[in-house]
């Protein structure tokens, strides 16, 4: 589908990397003259076991259809930038390159046929460190400083507002809005340190666990498999230095209680606003889809 055009029935998923691509290029060079965002999420790797990638990469990469995707990603990217710096415009581009997710790890953490969060502990969709923490590379020749690390937490939800200043924008001040500006880490402003007294880790709408500064606690959750525990063990709070210990391999809940207490009253801060399962918060809209019932039911464009 292109909007609401059928240009490929079935799909070929093998060449999907490749035709994303060339679109997104087309796209740029037909903007070229004027401000623009492009938002460009791939479909590969994805969470499937055999991912899709074209003909010239398959078995380029030693390490099965994953790796062959993740060659892909690297060329798309690639001439991506090139075609920037070609048109004159790289200086001018911000660009975000970073994943919605940790991989969908095998049970053997080291077969990585399915990509791989090592060092950090767990698969994706739980909340441990494998899986929400992700690595992130920003690219501005001239203003971003290159070759640097930073290992200041932010998250996604930091993009909207630090567009929204680096365009000039300003937010919407009826709202409270889940992010801040983090440009100064970008730029590699000294002594530019993370927005976050807190994070919070929800799955789905169920609080399961919350960081400060390098500690990461995991509430108690009854009934509920645990990222680090098998489902049939009661769960007790779990305490990690997650920058010391980064793949969160000892819990130290029992030489820090002052940290474990001070967490959980964050976490109570956290069902305040953003409620938990079966407590609605304050910030907490009403559960649901929006506009659900004004969505005009889809069309048939083909048999």
């Amino acid at each position: 589908m292109q909007n609401e055009t059928v240009i490929e029935a079935p799909c070929d998923r093998d060449g999907l990397t490749k035709r994303y691509t060339e679109q997104a290029m087309q796209w740029i060079a037909e903007h070229q003259h004027e401000p623009f965002f492009l938002y460009f999420p791939q479909a590969m790797p994805g969470s499937t076991s055999t991912p899709f990638s074209s003909e010239q990469f398959r078995g380029k990469s030693g390490n099965g259809p994953w790796g062959d995707a993740v060659e892909e990603l690297d060329w798309s990217i690639g001439v991506m930038l090139d075609q920037l710096r070609d048109l004159g415009i790289a200086d001018d581009t911000f660009v975000i390159w970073t994943s919605d997710n940790g991989a969908p790890i095998n049970r053997n953490v080291n077969d990585l046929s399915r990509g791989s969060n090592l060092p950090l502990h767990g698969r994706g969709y739980t909340t441990a460190e494998g899986a929400f923490r992700v690595p992130t590379i920003v690219w501005q020749p001239g203003k971003v400083p290159a070759g640097t690390v930073c290992n200041e937490l932010a998250t996604t939800m930091d993009l909207l507002p630090t567009f929204a200043k680096l365009a000039g924008g300003a937010l919407p001040r009826n709202r409270e809005i889940d992010g801040h500006d983090i440009s100064p880490l970008f730029y590699g402003e000294q002594n530019a340190k993370t927005p976050y007294e807190a994070f919070y880790y929800y799955h789905a709408d169920q609080l399961q666990a919350i960081r400060s500064g390098p500690w990461k606690l995991f509430l108690p959750v009854a009934g509920k498999p645990h990222p680090h525990f098998p489902s049939n063990q009661p769960p007790e709070p779990l305490l990690f230095n997650v920058v010391e210990d980064i793949g969160s391999q000892h819990n130290v809940a029992a030489e820090h209680p002052e940290i474990v207490k001070r967490l959980i009253a964050l976490a109570g801060t956290a069902r305040e606003q953003l409620g938990d399962r079966g407590r609605p918060g304050s910030g907490q809209r009403p559960p649901g889809r929006i506009a659900e019932a004004a969505t005009p039911k889809p069309q048939r464009l083909a048999q």
